[in-house]
């Protein structure tokens, strides 16, 4: 699998990452998280992305991952707690949360640490920004990093702190590619893509019951991408590639509870890049029917 160096952290991160957000919500067992990542990580994948507030998810990847500690790049994010309606960014929290994910995942390092969609006028009080800082100048974290979209995640870039940004980059979500991606390029910033099949949320043929994928669908109705109507496979290959055919993207986390899933979408990426006239197209379309209201999705 093509891996891409991510931004000034110098790590060589395969393009296709894993993203914890599933398993934990939906209480996959630790064996068949093993199955999933084992044949992942054996075939080339080397991210795992996940939140202490993904319910179980720090739990299950210890549990059936921690043995193989050297072969891939752990990413986790604090803030939450155990429910991301619940904010914790008071120097202590954020300290704890970083201690209890190293519990959790079995390691005593994290190659990134993220800040969790906070908000901008905490992080110019800068005592989060500081706690992180102490992490990595501790060990306990070898790179910090911000996690969001829109004029906080635009701030986390100016402010040069943050090693790397993960942010909502699909078909279906592109206010990052002018607000905040030219600027994390400029600042030579690791660039995570989260989100980057927009939950495929028009596999289904009428409105999910989720209200989760609400945005998603109503936008998608509205850009009415002509391959989005053809095979489902197809067009959700055309998807990944299009958010990793962005400039400045280093890898795309994608989630899933099935084995052979992530396969399929590694096959899907390896025929490369959208060509310009497909790509181009796809920002036409975005540029001429998405609505000033369409920001990042969290």
């Amino acid at each position: 699998m093509e891996k891409r160096i991510l931004g000034k952290t110098g790590m060589q991160v395969s393009v296709l990452g894993f993203g914890g957000a599933e398993i934990g919500f939906q209480g996959t067992s630790s064996k068949m998280v093993q199955e999933i990542l084992s044949s992942a990580l054996d075939a080339g994948l080397n991210v795992i992305d996940t939140a202490e507030c993904y319910q179980g998810s720090e739990e299950v990847i210890g549990s059936a991952l921690s043995h193989r500690r050297s072969d891939y790049y752990l990413f986790t994010k604090c803030g939450h707690g155990a429910r991301y309606d619940i904010q914790e960014w008071s120097p202590e929290q954020v300290e704890r949360s970083i201690d209890r994910s190293l519990k959790r995942l079995r390691t005593d390092y994290l190659d990134l640490i993220q800040l969790h969609s906070c908000d901008e006028q905490i992080l110019r009080q800068g005592l989060v920004i500081e706690t992180l800082q102490k992490a990595k100048k501790s060990g306990k974290a070898r790179y910090i990093g911000y996690s969001g979209d829109g004029q906080a995640a635009r701030y986390a870039i100016e402010c040069g702190a943050f090693d790397t940004l993960q942010t909502s980059i699909s078909i279906a979500d592109q206010e990052a590619l002018e607000l905040t991606l030219p600027l994390a390029v400029e600042k030579q910033m690791g660039v995570i893509a989260k989100r980057p099949i927009a939950n495929a949320a028009w596999r289904t043929k009428s409105k999910p019951t989720d209200p989760y994928l609400h945005p998603y669908w109503d936008r998608i109705q509205q850009l009415n991408y002509s391959f989005i109507n053809g095979n489902l496979g197809e067009s959700i290959g055309m998807a990944l590639r299009f958010t990793l055919s962005v400039p400045g993207v280093h890898t795309a986390i994608v989630g899933t509870t099935k084995p052979g899933r992530w396969q399929e979408n590694a096959t899907m990426i390896a025929r490369g890049p959208l060509n310009t006239e497909e790509f181009e197209a796809i920002r036409r379309t975005w540029k001429s029917r998405a609505k000033s209201d369409w920001i990042g999705q969290v």
